[in-house]
């Protein structure tokens, strides 16, 4: 959930309200579950020597069932869960377990801040880094609350996230003190 603190805290955070906040989603994991299957079908067609069919049929489907197999790990583990925080500089979107992919969106570069109650994968067409023309780009982990940034640029970005409406007043109080 999200946490608003200041620099009474016992960690040092720049000038403000400093904010974080997560969004998690659990029906990534049966994707990641598929992607591990793939990878040990790969395994073990490449240690099953009783293949019959040739060595290209053989390779071919080694490399496809690891391919596959990675491709959608990468793809779900880095969608399980979002981290966003919020300094007096900027919002710092991190995915997955390792923070990749991650997105930093300077303050200075932001027009505006909107609360989005109820944000839907299918607005997006699905799950992870998202961009459509008329919407701008996403990180969307699940249904639920989140945040849209208008940028200076006109560009929108929009992330889901626990707690967003704090988000958006922590984002707003920097942004009154950047205009000044």
């Amino acid at each position: 959930m999200g946490n608003v603190s200041t620099l009474s805290d016992m960690t040092v955070h720049p000038p403000g309200p400093f904010w974080t906040g997560r969004a998690s989603n659990r029906a990534q994991w049966l994707f990641a579950a598929a992607g591990a299957a793939c990878l040990a079908l790969g395994i073990g067609l490449a240690v099953d020597s009783s293949w019959t069919n040739g060595i290209v049929p053989l390779v071919m489907s080694v490399v496809g069932c690891l391919a596959v197999g990675l491709l959608i790990l990468y793809g779900t583990l880095a969608f399980v869960h979002v981290a966003v925080t919020v300094d007096s500089e900027a919002l710092v979107v991190r995915c997955g377990h390792i923070g990749l992919p991650r997105r930093t969106i300077r303050l200075a570069d932001v027009a505006s801040v909107e609360f989005l109650p109820q944000i839907t994968p299918q607005q997006w067409g699905g799950w992870g880094c998202r961009w459509r023309p008329d919407k701008g780009t996403a990180v969307i982990i699940r249904r639920g609350e989140g945040l849209e940034l208008r940028l200076g640029d006109g560009k929108l970005f929009t992330v889901t996230v626990d707690d967003a409406e704090n988000a958006v007043r922590v984002i707003r109080a920097h942004l009154r003190t950047l205009a000044r």
